[in-house]
């Protein structure tokens, strides 16, 4: 794998109103907080983590992964392309204008309802259709590249 593409990590003072999230980010980079979660996950899901990593590396060159919110690996290029979260059952990725990308192979399952967002949760043993899913990740990327053009 390439080595990611990472936002600079910039020492700042940390002050008491700052989240956990931001406080990691000070100190150590995006990416490195992104390898501690895959190992800390311990389990198939960070293998699953981990894999999606690989594929939206693989679909975008280029790249920026960042820590946001309370420590939720996110990919970037022109904008948030998809989260990577992690709950107890599934990993969830959420594409941040998922509505709005044509999605053929019916990869999104979670997070319908809504006029923006689209996710996919994926559970111990689903298998990941790494074609779909790159084609996925580089239309949210070209979405997003589109709409700062304009």
């Amino acid at each position: 794998m390439k080595k990611p593409v990472t936002k600079k990590a910039v020492a700042k003072p940390v002050m008491k109103t700052d989240s956990a999230a931001t406080k990691a980010k000070a100190t150590v980079s995006p990416s490195k907080l992104i390898d501690g979660r895959i190992k800390e996950l311990g389990d198939w899901r960070g293998d699953v983590l981990a894999r999606v990593r690989k594929i939206i590396h693989d679909a975008v060159p280029g790249v920026v992964e960042d820590w946001k919110w309370r420590g939720v690996p996110t990919w970037e290029h022109n904008g948030i392309i998809t989260t990577g979260e992690s709950y107890k059952t599934y990993i969830k990725l959420t594409f941040a204008k998922g509505a709005s990308v044509p999605d053929p192979k019916g990869l999104f399952n979670s997070s319908l309802e809504g006029n923006a967002r689209r996710a996919i949760d994926i559970h111990e043993g689903d298998k990941i259709d790494e074609k779909a899913l790159k084609a996925l990740v580089k239309a949210a990327a070209e979405l997003n590249a589109a709409k700062k053009a304009r």
